[in-house]
């Protein structure tokens, strides 16, 4: 059995980010080939014509809600995960005080909890009148900034990409953050194609693995969906000899949780608890964009699927180097181990 202390490393709090680079693409691009540095804006020459890139257009939602308990008027906070037929799945804080029936008032959003919170999560009916619920929550949420961010935004879309556009996801596509508008025509110019996929992050994105051997360690369903023109763009590209690019861990999920055993993505909605770790046999992607993870979590053994025992190298160096690490860190590219 894998350990997950396998996959954790020292990373000292002063190598976390807590500011945003400026512009967007002055970000760090570290090449795991060759150990290169370079900058954000330079990756349009670091791919190749014929190269197709993916991003996960998902938008972050105002999902955190600061409220009460309509009786007591204790203090009550949710983060929404996501819908389900039963429900919102919401993490509740403090959970210790609530149980199924309790009634909760964020703003003009009405909630009662219909089951839990058991470790803090639990389920949730909401209710917001006659105003349609996601206006509700945008005009009553704030966007869920990352715990270990301890910085301040003065405007909330630093932590959107450049081209999101549904909400869905309670935290962002990090890896996209560094693409600006130039970037995306660059790339273009250079005849790499783009494509998206939708994958609505929840969250295991926040924490580390608790439990000490991986095997054991359940993911959190997301909700996904790859268009027949992502579908289309990917066979194209590997049929004319291409790479196809993910842009962050969320989209390397969502094109491995909708291909086929042949590699062959099949378009449509789907649902997705696929958990990635060394082993595994990556069926689509060929190149990584991504930030630097927290230790010990899922996205870590997604890299170190992803890359092999170099990850460890690779971190090293970043970190060595002075890389900013996380959400608003620096970011690299990497080849798939063969």
């Amino acid at each position: 059995m894998v350990k997950t202390s396998d996959f954790v490393y020292d990373l000292p709090p002063a190598s976390i980010a807590q500011v945003p680079a400026e512009p967007r693409d002055a970000a760090r691009l570290l090449v795991a080939d060759g150990l290169a540095d370079h900058r954000f804006h330079e990756l349009p020459e670091l791919l190749e014509a014929g190269d197709l890139v993916v991003v996960n257009r998902t938008r972050v939602r105002r999902a955190r809600l600061l409220g009460h308990k309509e009786e007591g008027g204790g203090r009550v906070e949710a983060l929404l995960l996501r819908p389900t037929s039963r429900g919102w799945e919401a993490l509740l804080r403090p959970s210790r005080r609530l149980r199924p029936g309790s009634r909760l008032r964020f703003g003009e959003i009405r909630a009662t909890v219909v089951a839990g919170p058991e470790r803090g999560e639990g389920l949730l009916e909401l209710d917001s009148g006659e105003v349609p619920l996601e206006e509700a929550v945008d005009r009553c949420g704030e966007i869920p900034l990352p715990p270990y961010f301890t910085g301040r935004l003065d405007d909330p879309e630093r932590y959107q990409t450049v081209y999101a556009s549904r909400p869905g996801s309670a935290a962002a596509p990090t890896a996209g953050l560094h693409f600006t508008p130039g970037v995306l025509r660059r790339l273009g110019e250079r005849g790499v194609d783009l494509a998206a996929v939708d994958l609505d992050i929840g969250v295991d994105t926040f924490r580390p693995i608790a439990e000490e051997q991986l095997e054991e360690h359940r993911m959190h369903r997301e909700d996904y969906s790859v268009g027949a023109e992502t579908a289309a763009a990917v066979a194209a590209a590997q049929s004319r000899g291409g790479r196809v690019v993910a842009v962050g861990t969320t989209v390397v999920r969502a094109l491995e949780s909708a291909a086929n055993a042949a590699g062959e993505i099949v378009p449509g909605l789907g649902s997705t608890d696929l958990f990635i770790t060394p082993g595994y046999r990556f069926r689509a992607v060929d190149l990584l964009v991504t930030n630097f993870h927290v230790p010990g979590s899922t996205l870590v053994v997604l890299v170190a699927a992803f890359m092999g025992e170099s990850w460890r190298e690779v971190y090293r160096v970043a970190l060595e180097r002075g890389y900013r690490f996380l959400s608003f860190g620096d970011a690299m590219l990497a080849g798939r181990a063969r």
